[in-house]
């Protein structure tokens, strides 16, 4: 836990509205830059105050009233989220009630002046002195997102591609974040979106600050990434020092001296363990940390070394009626970080000293004003033995009679104000038996209280479980998916397999060395196509391949075009078996490559699942039969060419005629 008495850590700008109004069009800044030994004014607009900030990126932005730089609170989470990482926005007249800025400053005994300049001055100082809270609109979780960079568009032939890319480059770049999530040691919760081809996107709910993530914004090509810092629910504020003048500290003595230090409200500020260090290291050690009210041990009686402690602060003691048990003190520090044995112990006593005195905290927070400090009230309650009435009286003279000129001369009390004086003090004296009998009252409520404690862990334990279960549950789904995927690739593998064997059956026909496998039967493997259509020809060619040469049967002949002949004749096959009638464009265009095309009912063709086979001499007969035949139509092309001559010449020479 820091220490440090100064916000330098860089520069520290101070700014108050010079002229106009942030709801205006063109307000004007007293800007005012501290570094802790020099400053620089400046007089700039809203816009330009903007860019210093983002160029110079100061450790803070102070003011003394943060709605001079927004107009309302959409405006100000807004001007937040527009700061750089490390710089805050401190407003030093205090948080949700702010004090006058003149009154914060002379008590920090800063210099001011009405001005702006003056102000924004002041401002700078306080908060290099570490006075004011940080005001906060984002929580310490970010959002990673990863997502589609652009739209995988409405179809067509190559949609399915594209968005499978898509798909597929988001998935990759989800994994690289989540693995840089990783080698920075960062908690997250991932939750994707699966889609064709990987992932639509993947969000990445991360325990850690936008600067703390090795991961920016991005848009390339087809993926795009967003880091946003988590909102809270409204705007909260945050000192920059917490106030550790009251604390309650644990002692475990020995070999090994360990210290925690717990403020009035039980949180762990801070814990030591020390070998070599000696009481009086300890001791200032703790006097860094704050003020000492209760000095605590883990066991009865309290040992010398402790007691020696509680007389250096002038505090109150406390120790368990028995030694505390192990479990006892696992239990109570389970929520909080140790390093040893001794610093739990430690830890323990302090946090069981806190519990013993909680409700004496929480009757004495609800009788102090908000102007007054609790913490002074508590420490002179608990280890002075005052009643809170007194306290806050004698805290009221005091605040009074600082008020009050240097120049006051307290005068002789008469007999009656001695007489009241005493009265008062007895008073004071019987008020504080009234508080220690409610006390004892409280005591008989601690049973009921330790029952609540018991619920609150067994409802924070059944909570527990039920988040262990939902991740069995999201596990077994996982699982579930993994093993479709498998069963999926597992049939895929089997029909591949079944592919294989009939590829390689037409390869034992293809190859030469056939006439072995077949036993000298006279067998050709002949490429069936469902329909005579480009569609058809290109599934038969992609599954099984259409060379040149090879014997090609259409189960449906009909219906082809010229561009669809034109493709099967570019695969240049032996000879064209052919169920049904060819149109008379196809039957041309094939004519004229000299593609032989006969009736399939003259070869007999015997099919195995989507492979076929024919007789040599089959197929040898209805090449024959086509040449016949073409052989005939092409004398039959020649003489209708040669009447055609002879009628043009008749019709021509009539004329001349």
């Amino acid at each position: 836990m820091s220490t440090r008495t100064s916000a330098l850590d860089s520069l520290v700008f101070g700014v108050d509205i010079q002229s106009g109004d942030i709801r205006g069009d063109a307000p004007s800044y007293a800007v005012v830059a501290f570094d802790g030994e020099h400053l620089d004014r400046d007089v700039v607009s809203f816009r330009k105050l903007r860019r210093l900030i983002e160029r110079e990126e100061p450790a803070i932005v102070a003011t003394d009233n943060m709605y001079e730089l927004a107009a309302d609170k959409d405006a100000l989470v807004r001007f937040l989220q527009s700061l750089p990482a490390e710089t805050k926005l401190v407003q030093v007249t205090g948080a949700e009630q702010p004090e006058p800025l003149s009154r914060v400053a002379s008590r920090h005994g800063v210099p001011y002046g009405k001005e702006p300049m003056k102000e924004a001055e002041a401002a700078a100082r306080l908060a290099a002195a570490n006075v004011g809270y940080e005001v906060s609109a984002f929580t310490d979780t970010t959002t990673v997102k990863v997502a589609r960079g652009r739209s995988t568009g409405k179809g067509g032939w190559s949609s399915d591609r594209y968005t499978r890319r898509i798909h597929g480059n988001v998935k990759t770049t989800a994994r690289d974040v989540e693995s840089k999530l990783k080698e920075a040691g960062l908690d997250y919760e991932r939750d994707v979106t699966e889609k064709y081809g990987g992932f639509s996107n993947a969000i990445f709910t991360v325990e850690a600050r936008p600067q703390d993530i090795p991961v920016s914004n991005r848009r390339s090509g087809d993926i795009r990434i967003e880091v946003e810092r988590d909102r809270r629910d409204g705007i909260e504020f945050e000192p920059l020092v917490k106030r550790r003048d009251h604390v309650i500290v644990g002692i475990d003595p020995g070999t090994t001296t360990a210290a925690a230090v717990v403020d009035l409200d039980g949180t762990v500020l801070d814990v030591l363990s020390t070998r070599t260090a000696d009481t009086a290291d300890v001791i200032e050690w703790l006097i860094e940390r704050g003020r000492p009210i209760v000095v605590a041990a883990d066991v009865n009686p309290m040992p010398e070394t402790v007691e020696k402690f509680r007389r250096s602060f002038d505090a109150a003691g406390w120790r368990p009626d028995t030694d505390l048990p192990v479990d006892e003190k696992l239990h109570r520090t389970r929520n909080d970080e140790y390093d040893n044995d001794h610093e739990r112990d430690a830890m323990a006593a302090a946090l069981f000293a806190f519990d013993a005195h909680e409700d004496q905290f929480d009757r004495i927070t609800q009788k102090v004003p908000p102007r007054v400090n609790r913490g002074e009230v508590v420490a002179r309650v608990v280890s002075g033995e005052e009643s809170v009435e007194a306290v806050l009286r004698d805290l009221s003279d005091d605040s009074s009679s600082s008020e009050e000129s240097t120049e006051h001369v307290e005068r002789e009390l008469s007999a009656e104000e001695k007489k009241i004086k005493r009265l008062e003090s007895q008073v004071d004296r019987l008020e504080s038996h009234v508080d220690d009998l409610k006390d004892r009252l409280a005591d008989r409520e601690e049973t009921i209280e330790e029952y609540k404690q018991e619920l609150s862990d067994a409802r924070r334990e059944e909570r527990r479980e039920a988040r262990e279960r939902r991740e069995i549950n999201r596990l077994e789904r996982e699982n579930n998916r993994l093993e479709r995927e498998l069963d999926a690739e597992e049939e895929r593998a089997d029909e591949l397999q079944s592919k294989l064997s009939r590829l390689k059956d037409l390869w034992k026909l293809d190859h030469s060395n056939f006439a072995d496998v077949a036993e000298g039967r006279d067998l050709v493997p002949v490429k069936v196509v469902e329909q005579f259509t480009k569609g058809a020809i290109e599934d038969t060619d992609e599954e099984y391949g259409i060379s040149a040469g090879d014997v090609v049967y259409l189960r449906d002949a009909s219906g082809a075009g010229r561009s669809t002949a034109q493709r099967l004749a570019e695969k240049n096959p032996r000879v064209v078996l052919r169920s049904g009638g060819l149109s008379d464009v196809a039957d041309e265009l094939l004519f004229d490559h000299g593609i032989p095309v006969g009736p399939a009912d003259d070869v007999s063709i015997q099919e195995i699942d989507e492979l076929a086979i024919a007789r040599e001499s089959d197929v040898e007969a209805a090449i024959e039969d086509w040449k016949r035949r073409a052989e005939n139509r092409r004398k039959e092309q020649k003489s209708a060419m040669v009447d055609q001559i002879i009628s043009e010449h008749r019709a021509n020479g009539g004329r001349e005629e």
